[in-house]
């Protein structure tokens, strides 16, 4: 039975207009090209060169926005004080538009995830300044996480389910269940279940499937720990599935066309981070232990899967 139906239909169709847009609107596909608005804005507005031009750090988060720009600027403070340069922090609702940021070469640094950086194709090249360990390891899985009262049990009873999305771009927010479709079954999310709309944020994913305003939504392994930890309520509402195999965790990336004396000096304020006992409780709190040394052939297989994946008719 669709665990939907328990809930009244306005308020259902209230919870969802407010968590998410539909999957139909985006089908995954970015137009590098197409440059955000307040993007314009930020180039405009930095003008100057040298030593006094601003550092621009951009991320999108997969948690609380507000809570989580806190952390982001307790380590843009940081990287200001040490660098004796102006540093701002630029913030963005989705994968694509923090990617569409890079592309345009509109901030200097940023917090991508996995999936946005295998997805990445911009004009403006960019590499892997640091990579960030949480629980010890630069590796998650992606979670598929169905009601604690729902009658499903394994992938294959997902067919005709409504699915809740995190962002178009998202690996464990997306791309995972789209590659299992495509391997297994040679199909499309939106050809396999009966609905599906992005919450663009896991903790909305967590709440939609634990309300029944989803059956099944895909989760980011270290958010779902971390979620549990903070809330063990949550753990009685909601369950795990199916998993996927480790995958690297989203790096902090920049532009080549940085000098690279500049690089390695934000490389090393990065890794001495989690060394000052002031961020530490930030870090945590946007789930980082520490940055490590970049490691750029473990996302070749994702590159690999995102490309084919884009290549298929009609997406």
């Amino acid at each position: 039975m669709n665990i939907l139906r328990s809930v009244p239909v306005w308020l259902m169709t209230l919870c969802i207009c407010f968590l998410c847009g539909g999957c139909e609107t985006t089908q995954g596909y970015i137009d590098f090209t197409n440059m955000h608005p307040q993007a314009i804005v930020d180039r405009q507005n930095d003008s100057a060169t040298g030593q006094d031009k601003k550092l621009r750090v951009a991320f999108a988060s997969v948690l609380s926005p507000r809570d989580a720009r806190k952390s982001y600027q307790k380590m843009v403070d940081y990287i200001s004080a040490k660098t004796g340069r102006q540093a701002v922090l630029i913030q963005r609702k989705t994968y694509e538009e923090l990617n569409m940021l890079l592309a345009g070469g509109d901030c200097d640094i940023a917090f991508i995830s996995t999936g946005a950086y295998a997805a990445y194709h911009g004009m403006q090249p960019i590499e892997i300044l640091t990579m960030t360990q949480t629980y010890g390891t630069i590796y998650y899985k992606a979670y598929l996480i169905v009601s604690a009262d729902s009658d499903i049990t394994e992938f294959s009873q997902l067919q005709g389910k409504v699915m809740a999305f995190t962002d178009p771009i998202s690996y464990s927010g997306r791309l995972a269940v789209d590659y299992r479709l495509l391997d297994k079954y040679n199909t499309t999310p939106e050809q396999f279940f009966q609905r599906c709309y992005y919450t663009y944020n896991h903790d909305k994913s967590l709440w939609a499937v634990a309300n029944n305003l989803a059956d099944v939504a895909g989760i980011d392994s270290q958010v779902y720990e971390y979620d549990l930890k903070n809330n063990p309520e949550l753990a009685k509402k909601i369950r795990v599935i199916d998993s996927t195999d480790p995958v690297p965790t989203g790096p902090v990336v920049i532009r080549s066309n940085l000098p690279q004396e500049e690089k390695e000096q934000l490389r090393t304020l990065f890794y001495n981070m989690s060394n000052e006992p002031s961020l530490r409780p930030f870090m945590a709190q946007v789930m980082i232990d520490r940055f490590v040394p970049p490691e750029p052939s473990v996302y070749d297989e994702l590159r690999r899967k995102y490309n084919q994946r884009e290549r298929l008719p009609g997406d």
